[in-house]
């Protein structure tokens, strides 16, 4: 069963997160840290109490960063979710330009998908199942239980033995790259900050594995699992 912490609102989850985070990452022996993250609205105000309260508490050199997804647009596009990293985070902190990993948004998609799992490949070691094991993989969840950008109607997405693929959102036709699931299902933990209360009912069908039509209900890693969620998000668990 995953491990469930739930606190009063979205900023509380971003504060108590950075905590997690940075205690978590202290507390590792290795000097290569391995760390997928992901776009959205608790992500960003984490990445702001990072900034602000964590900049000189972590040694980043350790930490490499990769994105669990990106849409297909240059860096700079507000749209990016590397752009808003490096916005809010990256350009505040002490951490090699080496050590960040970010997919080449503005290139072809299909191109990219490939490219970025080789990326990977070359820095994270493989686990029993030949796959690359991240040390973290941070995900979110939307309204229709995707997650990093594999969406209810693209399901073939969990089972591809590529690292990456190329994705297309339902509504707008845009095109992400993303870590396909049994790649995210490989890490070593995986960590979902899910917040709001319209992602209530979904999520409850996600922990309990009954909602088998959503993506986040697939995601069993190899080692733990929690979420971290706000009480309006967690309001149908039991």
């Amino acid at each position: 069963m995953p491990e469930i912490k739930t606190y009063a609102d979205n900023p509380a989850v971003a504060a108590e997160f950075a905590k997690y985070l940075c205690e978590w990452i202290n507390n590792q022996s290795k000097d290569k840290i391995t760390v997928s993250l992901s776009g959205g609205s608790t992500p960003k105000l984490l990445f702001q109490v990072l900034a602000r309260d964590f900049a000189t508490a972590v040694d980043w050199s350790k930490v490499h960063f990769f994105w669990g997804d990106e849409r297909c647009v240059a860096p700079d596009d507000p749209e990016s979710n590397y752009g808003e990293c490096k916005t809010l985070l990256l350009d505040k902190i002490s951490i090699p330009s080496e050590n960040v990993h970010r997919v080449l948004g503005e290139n072809d998609p299909a191109e990219e998908a490939v490219r970025y799992g080789e990326e990977i490949r070359q820095h994270i070691a493989a686990g029993s199942d030949g796959l690359p094991a991240f040390d973290l993989m941070i995900l979110g969840m939307g309204g229709d239980g995707h997650t990093a950008s594999i969406f209810p109607y693209q399901m073939e997405l969990m089972k591809s033995q590529n690292v990456c693929e190329v994705a297309v959102h339902p509504d707008s036709g845009q095109h992400r790259v993303t870590i396909t699931g049994e790649t995210l299902n490989a890490s070593k933990a995986v960590a979902f900050l899910i917040t709001g209360g319209g992602k209530a009912d979904v999520l409850k069908t996600v922990v309990e594995k009954t909602g088998t039509q959503y993506p986040a209900t697939h995601i069993q890693p190899a080692g733990s699992l929690t979420f971290f969620l706000d009480e309006a998000a967690a309001a149908k668990l039991a």
